[in-house]
């Protein structure tokens, strides 16, 4: 449980550090993720609206 607790931390303080001192491409690659996100979701949309209107 400690290590579980330990690596947390470490995680935590990782993300802080890289958005301290790459805040651009932190930007970057939070701006990936959502752009994946809608993807995927639109995708999702598609094949619903595909399926119902048949």
């Amino acid at each position: 449980m400690q290590v579980k607790k330990v690596l947390t931390y470490a995680a935590i303080a990782f993300v802080v550090f890289y958005l301290y001192t790459q805040p651009n491409a932190a930007a970057g690659a939070v701006r990936g993720v959502f752009d994946g996100i809608n993807t995927g979701a639109s995708q999702l949309a598609t094949f619903f609206n595909g399926v119902l209107n048949q």
